[in-house]
């Protein structure tokens, strides 16, 4: 099969594309490589990327229309992994136009050139920050999602209705996919786990929001991968019953309060973190905790990799990609 993976050389697309070469598949990974988190880990991404024969790498941005069409229209895919996008939270406060690009835009050229070129199935990140002010738990893709509290949960959101439409009008069959604070090997240096091993590891206090009361459902990386890839070689058909546009919770279903979540790296560090105890952030929400059982019933899907391993395989990466 041949696979377009945008955002190939962030943390999910690099770790998606990686095992879809890994079984065989044709990859075609694109990304703008922008400068939100150094670009030398997405290119050092990129590196274990290119040792595949079967990978092909395009630097372009998904905000580009006739470049996206152009690529489309060679390329000719069989499915389309769209992860690419502007992400974090509290940079969507300040930069909320990086994100109408990104997220909006980008997502817009993605159903087009899907649209017009008979892609077989669309796959498409959105995020558990859909859920804004909903205080009904577990999260529920049938629960209400129309109170965002950030300008990045908005733009998720709006890329889950776009999609639908798409879906509906052109018979696209498409799957969106809300992410849970995904974590592990080649993260994001703006995620939590990464910025408290760097802090710990070189004596510097974190700074743990709401007084460490927050929870979140935490989800290694392979096992993200795992749901990923099942759903994407799910093809939504309706002439075996199944709607064309889909819409799943991939988390591990058991959210983690901060504060353990800060011992775990401390064990692995075998160091004590200096914790700086700060208010709630705009923006943010007090808790996640996903609702799998969709998930779980249609595709057989369990996370499996405990949060303990999981933040010590990231504490082992970690250490020996910068010598620390």
């Amino acid at each position: 099969m041949k696979y377009l993976v945008t955002g190939a050389a962030g943390f999910i697309g690099f770790h998606c594309a990686q095992q879809l070469l890994k079984q065989g598949h044709q990859v075609v990974g694109i990304d703008n490589l922008n400068n939100y988190y150094p670009v030398t880990l997405k290119e050092s991404r990129l590196a274990q990327l290119k040792s595949f024969d079967s990978f092909v790498f395009i630097k372009l941005d998904i905000a580009d229309r006739d470049a996206m069409a152009d690529l489309f229209a060679e390329q000719r895919f069989d499915i389309v992994i769209h992860l690419a996008a502007q992400a974090g939270v509290r940079y969507s406060i300040d930069n909320p136009y990086a994100y109408a690009d990104a997220n909006l835009l980008g997502h817009l050229a993605i159903l087009e050139g899907c649209r017009h070129t008979q892609v077989k199935h669309l796959v498409y990140a959105s995020s558990s920050s859909v859920y804004g002010l909903n205080d009904s738990l577990p999260f529920s893709t049938a629960d209400r999602v129309d109170k965002p509290v950030s300008f990045y949960a908005a733009t998720k959101r709006s890329n889950e209705l776009m999609a639908h439409t798409y879906a509906h009008l052109f018979a696209i069959p498409i799957s969106g996919l809300r992410f849970f604070t995904v974590y592990g090997p080649w993260g994001r240096p703006d995620m939590a786990l990464f910025k408290f091993t760097k802090a710990i590891l070189n004596g510097q206090p974190i700074d743990i929001y709401n007084e460490g009361n927050l929870a979140r459902d935490f989800t290694y990386i392979d096992d993200i991968v795992e749901g990923v890839l099942r759903v994407a070689s799910h093809i939504p058909n309706k002439e075996t019953g199944h709607e064309l546009y889909r819409l799943y919770n991939i988390g591990n279903g058991s959210p983690v309060k901060l504060l353990d979540f800060v011992n775990a790296i401390e064990q692995a560090l075998d160091k004590q973190a200096i914790k700086n105890l700060m208010p709630m952030q705009a923006g943010d929400v007090y808790r996640t905790w996903a609702d799998t059982s969709q998930l779980a019933q249609e595709l057989n899907y369990k996370p499996s990799m405990d949060l303990q391993t999981g933040v010590a395989k990231f504490v082992d990466w970690y250490r020996d990609y910068y010598q620390a």
